[in-house]
C-alpha cells in the first residue's frame, strides 16, 4: 500500500514536517514523487520509519540513527531484535520502580515495612543501565565480563551511606581536579590528591583495586571521546591531565 507524506503522518503518529525534515536530511526518502509533486511512500518507506521511531523511543539522537541506517552493513531484522532486547530492559526497569513504588506506597500505609535498601533498588538497576548502554561495549572488552558484572552487583548492594560517600567522594575529585589542573603539574601534591581521591571513588565500584587497572581506566578516558568530552566539558585538557596524574600515582603508564 501507498501512502501521501499527510497519510503517512497520520497512520504513524508523526507530524507532516517531521517527515519533510526526515526526508531532507537523507534518513527517510519518499519512495517516488507523483505527477501532481506530492511524495508516495511504499512498504519499505513505512518499515524505516518504523524502525526510526524505534530508536527515537529509545533516546537514540536522530544524527546517530542516521548513522546506523545508513551505513552499508546495517540489518534491518537484527535492528529489531536489538529494539526487542532493549525494549525488555526497559521494561525490566519500569517493573522494578513500579514495584518500588508500590512498596512505597504500603510502607506508607503502614501494611508493610521497607529497608532503606529497597527504596533505592529501581534507581541504582536505572543507573547501571545508563552506564551499560553508553559504555558497556568498551568497558567489557577491557575488563571482561566478570569484572563488570561483579561491580554491578557492588553498587546495587551499596547502602545508602555508602551511596552518600561516593557521590560526595565524586565532587571532591572533580574540586580537587580543577584547581589541580591551574598549576600544569600532574605531579604536584594537589594533582596527587585528586588521583587519590580518584582511587577511592573507583573503589566503591570495583570489587578489587589494581594499579594497572587505575591506570588504563584514565588512558581510556583519553581515548575515548565520550569520556574525553566529559572530563573536558569545563576546561579542555582535563583528561589527558588526570590520566597524566594517575600515571604518576600508579607508577604505570599504558
Amino acid at each position: 500500500m501507498e501512502y501521501t507524506v499527510q497519510k503517512l503522518g497520520q497512520l504513524a503518529g508523526v507530524s507532516t514536517r517531521t517527515l519533510r525534515y526526515y526526508d531532507e536530511i537523507g534518513i527517510l526518502k519518499p519512495a517516488r514523487i507523483n505527477s501532481s509533486g506530492y511524495r508516495i511512500y511504499g512498504p519499505a518507506e513505512v518499515d524505516r520509519l518504523q524502525q526510526i521511531l524505534f530508536y527515537r523511543e529509545l533516546g537514540v539522537a536522530l544524527e546517530h540513527i542516521k548513522e546506523i541506517m545508513t551505513a552499508p552493513s546495517y540489518n534491518g531484522a537484527q535492528a529489531l531484535r536489538e529494539h526487542r532486547d532493549q525494549l525488555l530492559d526497559k521494561r525490566k526497569q519500569l517493573d522494578l520502580l513500579i514495584a518500588n513504588v508500590e512498596k512505597t506506597i504500603a510502607s506508607t500505609e503502614g501494611s508493610m515495612t521497607m529497608t532503606d535498601r529497597e527504596k533505592f533498588e529501581g534507581f541504582k538497576q536505572n543507573m547501571i543501565d545508563e552506564n551499560e548502554k553508553k559504555y558497556g561495549t568498551e568497558i567489557r572488552e577491557k575488563y571482561g565480563d566478570d569484572a563488570i558484572d561483579k561491580s554491578n552487583a557492588k553498587l546495587k548492594n551499596m547502602t545508602q551511606a555508602e551511596h552518600d560517600e561516593v557521590t560526595r567522594l565524586a565532587t571532591e575529585v572533580t574540586s580537587t581536579l580543577a584547581e589541580a589542573f591551574k598549576t600544569g603539574d600532574p605531579a604536584s601534591d594537589l594533582a596527587q590528591k585528586a588521583a587519590d581521591l580518584h582511587k577511592q571513588w573507583l573503589s566503591y565500584y570495583w570489587t578489587s583495586y589494581s594499579k594497572e587497572a587505575h591506570a588504563g581506566l584514565a588512558q581510556m578516558y583519553v581515548d575515548d571521546e565520550r569520556f574525553k568530552a566529559y572530563y573536558d566539558e569545563k576546561q579542555p585538557g582535563t583528561a589527558e591531565f588526570l590520566r597524566d596524574a594517575i600515571h604518576i600515582y600508579t607508577g604505570c603508564s599504558q
